[in-house]
């Protein structure tokens, strides 16, 4: 039971990405045929995982995540179950408690369920078991384990235990898509999605990447309530552009170059920090 509900999540996020690669190439008989597989697993997973009122099986972090990014529970239950992943957080002292297969997204469903705040949270926590709990112990690569040096500085004889792994480091993508709000609307990234959030704790956060088009750039600083924004869009490409801190995050239609945004932040910023993506 453990091992199926990641396989059958998983299985589900695998057909998603074939029914969406088939509409990109315009193979529709495939679209029809991953299209009802997928509405297959989602369906067994539900019977199999989610009660009648609406619990997750399990509770756990890691179950939560999946359940919510995946989209495998029916929309009247995600809050539910949004709320249980909060809880649980809470309960481990505001700390992750995920693997391999949850940690990629837990900051992603934190942020687009409205608790950005608490994504940032764990971002910023420096104890165990946390990112910057490695940095503190002197890591300069993401480990296997969360503990794969204690805290008295003593290695971790369990096994399977790189200091140089990949797993724990997909955090980075939320840093690029959420922090920063480096996003495509579309295949190739000719149609860009530019959404930074402002996130307590941090004063400012900038990324860049290099696209088939050239390179884009969102950078965000915070002076007080005082908000500097700049971007760069490549030839060739337009953009949805949100200006955070602004009434209902101000949107943008964009085209190619560069753009600087001067402005004063709009509302409470405890609010702005956690608003609904």
């Amino acid at each position: 039971m453990v091992r199926t509900f990641p396989a059958s999540s998983l299985f589900a996020h695998s057909t998603e990405i074939l029914r969406d690669t088939a509409k990109v190439l315009g193979y529709a008989d495939d679209v029809k045929e991953y299209t009802s597989l997928l509405q297959h697993i989602k369906k067994a997973f539900q019977d199999e995982y989610v009660t009648p009122n609406g619990r997750i099986y399990g509770g756990t972090q890691t179950a939560c995540v999946l359940a919510l990014q995946f989209h495998l529970v029916e929309e009247k239950y995600r809050p539910k179950i949004m709320q249980t992943l909060i809880d649980n957080i809470h309960y481990h002292g505001d700390h992750l408690t995920t693997g391999f297969v949850g940690t990629p997204y837990l900051c992603h469903v934190l942020t687009d369920h409205g608790a950005h705040g608490l994504a940032a949270k764990l971002l910023l926590s420096d104890d165990y078991p946390s990112w910057l709990f490695e940095v503190k112990m002197g890591a300069t690569t993401t480990w296997e384990r969360w503990n794969s040096i204690h805290p008295d500085g003593t290695f971790d004889e369990t096994g399977m235990n790189s200091l140089n792994h990949y797993a724990y480091g997909a955090v980075g993508d939320w840093l690029y898509r959420k922090v920063a709000g480096i996003d495509t609307l579309d295949a190739g990234y000719h149609h860009l999605l530019l959404r930074p959030r402002l996130t307590k704790g941090l004063s400012f956060a900038e990324g860049s990447l290099d696209t088939l088009y050239g390179i884009v750039k969102s950078r965000w600083q915070l002076h007080g309530r005082h908000v500097q924004l700049d971007f760069t869009i490549p030839a060739n490409c337009q953009a949805d552009v949100y200006l955070p801190g602004t009434k209902n995050n101000k949107k943008l239609s964009l085209g190619s170059g560069q753009y600087h945004y001067d402005y004063e932040a709009e509302g409470d910023l405890a609010t702005i920090y956690e608003e609904l993506s």
